[in-house]
């Protein structure tokens, strides 16, 4: 495999998505292979304690990164090699033959996270397609109308969320609610991309600052509140469910076909709103299994979706061009 031809491919690939928008995944160049690992620093150990976001955005990373080499024709091929004792989940290597795959690289630059209205939900080829996505990666997926036990649900995850301290330190130091942030248009979670007003933004920034005082005097609860009910915004919900038994790999695997099942929405002209908090927080986590008769463990991802009313913003990355 031409090393050279795959780096200069990377800026492309890095548009895989990550919890937080933290872009944890990291490429070391050997002389036969590419070694697919990741930064610690760039993880989220209190909201995402097990690794379950980590091990997806690595998975989705991978697909990506086939997925780009696949369209311009260079063969490459994925080798699973999960040793989190090094931090590392597999290679990528020279193929006799390329990564077939429907999707493009325009496909993988025009894919966004939508946070804003939905003007339709799924339409029932969108749902089977999806499904079969899941279904060939061992999974399965299931959709959910946003009814009001499941914004009970949501509220609960939101107010679960700020009610932990160490959580809501990660969350905002991912946050970029000033164009004048050093890293603005390198990572994290900015002001456009959340669709927050100047104002929105300014308020958000001085809550957290104020965060260590006012806690126990409920400001948890006032910013759940003050992050409104997304599901108001039209859209389904979509869960992705993993099988019985699922070791950290089948997650990296499953990440590749979440990667899949965003492009194939995106081809659909469909779009999602990832709500991992319902998933985050053991009591909703519970429910949610409960409401879908699955075994809580096995729900690996929830997201919001459907036909967007607009356009979504562009987040940022380290390695754009």
């Amino acid at each position: 495999m031409d090393l050279t031809a795959f780096r200069a491919l990377e800026p492309l690939c890095w548009r895989a998505p990550s919890a937080h928008n933290t872009q944890p995944w990291r490429l070391d160049y050997r002389a036969d292979a590419i070694r697919v690992g990741w930064d610690p620093a760039d993880t989220l150990p209190a909201a995402d304690p097990t690794g379950r976001d980590l091990r997806l955005s690595l998975g989705a990373f991978v697909e990506t990164c086939l997925v780009v080499s696949a369209d311009v024709g260079l063969p490459v091929e994925f080798v699973a090699d999960h040793y989190p004792g090094e931090r590392r989940v597999g290679w990528l290597r020279p193929a006799r033959h390329g990564y077939h795959s429907p999707f493009t690289t325009e496909q993988v630059l025009l894919r966004r996270t939508h946070r804003g209205r939905f003007s339709a939900g799924l339409p029932a080829e969108a749902i089977v397609a999806v499904d079969a996505v899941a279904r060939a990666a061992g999974g399965t997926a299931r959709t959910l109308p946003p009814a009001g036990g499941l914004r009970r649900l949501l509220a609960t995850a939101d107010r679960h969320q700020y009610a932990d301290p160490a959580v809501v330190g990660e969350l905002r130091s991912w946050l970029r609610l000033s164009r004048g942030h050093s890293r603005y248009r390198a990572d994290g979670l900015t002001d456009r991309c959340l669709g927050l007003s100047r104002g929105e933004a300014a308020g958000l920034r001085a809550a957290l600052a104020a965060y260590p005082v006012l806690r126990r005097a409920g400001l948890p609860r006032l910013l759940a509140s003050a992050a409104g009910d997304p599901l108001a915004l039209g859209g389904d919900v979509i869960v992705l469910i993993g099988p019985a038994e699922a070791d950290d790999a089948t997650q990296v695997e499953l990440g590749r076909a979440l990667m899949r099942i965003w492009l194939t929405l995106h081809a659909a002209g469909l779009a999602a709103h990832p709500l991992s908090q319902l998933i985050d927080a053991p009591a909703t986590r519970a429910a949610l299994g409960t409401l879908l008769d699955v075994a809580p463990h096995r729900l690996l991802h929830v997201a919001r979706v459907g036909r967007p009313a607009g356009p979504a913003v562009r987040s940022a990355r380290r390695l754009d061009r």
